[in-house]
């Protein structure tokens, strides 16, 4: 006997631990793959970037290039779109990613609005590893603006920072130095200062190349992309602020533009521009599971996971996963406390009504309940009716409780009252009947004990499932639920005392 006990604590012990095992690496799997937390009502930021592409038509077949991001470390694209009246589109995905805007020829000017929609930011600080890349062709040069780069290139050395620093701050002095100013304006453009410096790296032998972009700010509307600068250095591509030379992406900056092509490309237009607006809106992490999922490649496992049902079916199950750790708490109420409830799952569902209606207001109506209820059953007592008839009446006389409760709650606006249909008919009608044969068989003393204990385990277990923290947590990872089956168990081989039998024994343990 002993030796079967040993075998199967082990094997439950087992068992545990390797659960515990299955739900962290679950856990971790969805943090890491499907974007989820363990802290509740966690929101994503969705930036809406569109840009109004207008343009006067030549008469001849129209087809746009526009420069569009790409998902990287800082940003994944959500959803994309093209909205003009008879224009086609389509992604162009090469060195950068274009959206190939076409229609036949058209008169009057013209309006295309692009929009794309990006998730979570991650600051990569600009860095980009790659193979080193060719020396750019030293520029040919008329000689008095060759003179003048090298000057300033000399000038740049005395500047702090690496050479691509150097220079940017020697471009930006105040006051400028005479070489700088006969080689610039005074009141110079980010193109114009784009273009020098890209001159003078080019000549110290120094690769880069031009980046668009520009900071993500709410409500942000009809602005140009910034210029940014883009070098290679020390076996690394760096992003530089072409007028303050600080390294790397500001936060939140998305790049539209990479590189030697053009942000905007028309064929069969003219004078045209480009304006971008961006908005931001919030949408909670759990409803981007699946976006992110499939951009990780992980999309497979997501759909036979429950967070892929309609919203309807998981607001049902939510309920259903907080069930296994409410049983949990009743389990170690009864099994190591030792209060004697009205079974296992009466208290746990007085619980949940007591979530659905509130603490004070379920309590009250519960206890208004069962007081008239148990009234009720003594007087039918004393008819001698068979048990399932009597059982029946009281449970249409618990009907008629909660429907008098309900409307006079409802005429003088009474929260307490209305709060009685949240409550199970059927339990409610077993816990009167159950309470009254326990009256008549035990006494009234044993039969308010019971109640009594009911009651607290319920309260104990509402205040824990009530948490919104341990709601998120159970539904979000319901893998614990098997270390939670793992544990019931386990606690179904314990046989010590309970703690109330300790003041049981307590004489004995004295007079030994």
């Amino acid at each position: 006997m002993l030796k079967n006990y040993l075998t199967t604590r082990f094997f439950l012990t087992v068992l545990l631990f390797l659960s515990l095992i299955y739900a962290s690496f679950s856990a971790y799997y969805k943090i890491r793959y499907w974007g989820f937390n363990f802290a509740p009502n966690q929101n994503s930021d969705i930036w809406t970037i569109e840009a109004s592409i207008n343009f006067d038509p030549t008469g001849e077949p129209i087809k746009i290039l526009l420069t569009t991001p790409k998902t990287s470390e800082q940003f994944k694209v959500l959803e994309e779109n093209v909205t003009a009246e008879g224009y086609k589109s389509k992604k162009i995905v090469k060195d950068t990613e274009r959206m190939q805007i076409t229609s036949p020829a058209k008169e009057g000017p013209q309006t295309v609005y692009y929009r794309v929609m990006l998730f979570d930011n991650v600051d990569a600080k600009g860095k980009t590893y790659a193979k080193q890349p060719q020396a750019p062709e030293k520029p040919v040069l008329e000689e008095q603006t060759e003179a003048l780069v090298k000057q300033i290139s000399d000038l740049a050395k005395k500047q702090e920072g690496n050479k691509v620093v150097q220079i940017i701050k020697e471009l930006n002095q105040v006051p400028g130095s005479p070489a700088v100013k006969a080689l610039m304006p005074v009141k110079k453009t980010q193109k114009e200062l784009m273009e020098n410096l890209r001159l003078i790296l080019s000549y110290n032998g120094i690769p880069n190349r031009v980046v668009r972009g520009f900071k993500l700010e709410e409500d942000r509307r009809s602005f140009n992309p910034d210029l940014m600068l883009e070098a290679y250095l020390n076996n690394k591509w760096m992003i530089y602020n072409i007028v303050t030379a600080e390294k790397g992406l500001p936060d939140n900056f998305i790049l539209f533009q990479r590189g030697g092509e053009s942000l905007l490309d028309i064929e069969g237009g003219e004078n045209s521009s480009v304006k971008f607006t961006v908005l931001k809106s919030i949408t909670s992490s759990l409803s981007l599971a699946e976006k992110r999922a499939k951009l990780t490649g992980h999309k497979s496992w997501f759909d036979y996971s429950i967070y892929s049902l309609p919203l309807a079916e998981q607001s049902t199950l939510k309920w259903l996963t907080i069930f296994p750790l409410a049983i949990l708490v009743i389990v170690l109420i009864r099994n190591i406390v030792g209060l004697n409830t009205m079974g296992t799952f009466t208290p746990m569902l007085i619980s949940l009504a007591l979530v659905k209606t509130g603490f004070w207001p379920g309590l009250i109506c519960f206890t208004l309940i069962v007081a008239v209820g148990l009234t009720i059953r003594f007087i039918l007592s004393k008819l001698n009716l068979l048990l399932v008839p009597r059982i029946s009446a009281v449970v249409i006389f618990v009907i008629l409780i909660m429907q008098f409760l309900t409307v006079a709650g409802y005429q003088f606006d009474f929260t307490i009252a209305q709060s009685a249909v949240f409550f199970p008919i059927i339990i409610m009608a077993w816990i009167i009947e159950r309470a009254s044969i326990t009256w008549e068989e035990d006494g009234a003393a044993n039969a308010g004990r019971e109640i009594f204990y009911s009651l607290i385990a319920a309260i104990v277990t509402y205040f824990i499932i009530n948490d919104e923290y341990i709601r998120h947590i159970m539904f979000a990872f319901n893998e614990f639920n098997l270390v939670i089956l793992c544990v019931v168990m386990l606690l179904g081989t314990y046989t010590g005392y309970r703690l109330t039998e300790l003041k049981r024994f307590a004489p004995l343990v004295k007079e030994k």
